[in-house]
């Protein structure tokens, strides 16, 4: 392969990156948190850059609720335990809430829904909603987790005569465990993130360390969004 057609080829996992939706959402709201984490809440053009950020987020966000509705009434994969599937279920609830509730934030916002007041109570009750979906989603993350180290441990005794690492079924198990370790990370931040924009502890959640966790968690959502082919180059 010639450097060019290399280039090509590069160009075009960013190109399939960039017609994502989800990941041009994910990178906007990097760029919100990163200025939220520069402008600590003080006015100046790091703060309008977080606030116009947030308002054009809203937009990528219209009737996504209906994704997480349809993962609320779709089946559990086979084989997932009652508790980790009500979990879940929660979580889907109150995600497809949230962006539900959003949207007449957004409304509020664009002077199309006239009561402000109303519009800023929904966009408070929406942040509950993610924050709820966040524990949820570590509560599930937590628990996938032990379950993956139990079928990890037994595949070890099984092979424990030879290379576990040439073994398929080794290495399927231990990059699930990393996917999840990460979705851990991620959503156990975003807690935090939840926390500092409700302002439920305005002097250790600071709005420089609501932008901070939310800039990480950004990153992580944004690499999460990457092609298969990407994500096994940057291992």
């Amino acid at each position: 392969m010639t450097a060019l057609d290399a280039t090509r080829a590069e160009l075009g996992l960013v190109v399939l990156y960039l017609n994502k939706a989800e990941a041009r959402d994910k990178i906007c709201r990097a760029i919100q948190y990163g200025s939220k984490f520069i402008s600590n809440g003080q006015p100046g053009t790091a703060k309008t850059v977080d606030s116009t950020t947030t308002l054009a987020r809203k937009v990528f966000r219209l009737l996504k609720f209906v994704n997480d509705l349809h993962a609320l009434i779709s089946p559990p994969p086979k084989g997932t335990p009652l508790p980790i599937t009500l979990i879940g279920k929660a979580r889907n609830a109150l995600l497809s809430t949230f962006l539900f509730l959003d949207q007449i934030v957004w409304l509020g916002r664009t002077g199309i829904y006239k009561n402000k007041e109303r519009a800023e109570l929904m966009g408070r009750i929406s942040l509950f909603c993610w924050m709820g979906s966040s524990v949820c989603g570590t509560l599930v993350e937590l628990a996938e987790l032990g379950r993956l180290s139990v079928s990890i441990n037994k595949l070890e005794k099984e092979l424990k005569h030879v290379d576990k690492y040439q073994d398929e079924r080794y290495r399927n198990k231990i990059k699930q465990s990393n996917e999840r370790l990460l979705a851990l990370i991620k959503s156990s931040m975003d807690i935090v993130v939840a926390i500092g924009l409700l302002q439920l502890a305005p002097k250790k959640v600071t709005p420089r360390l609501t932008g901070a966790f939310g800039f990480v968690t950004s990153l992580i959502s944004c690499y999460q969004q990457l092609p298969v082919r990407a994500k096994a180059k940057s291992q």
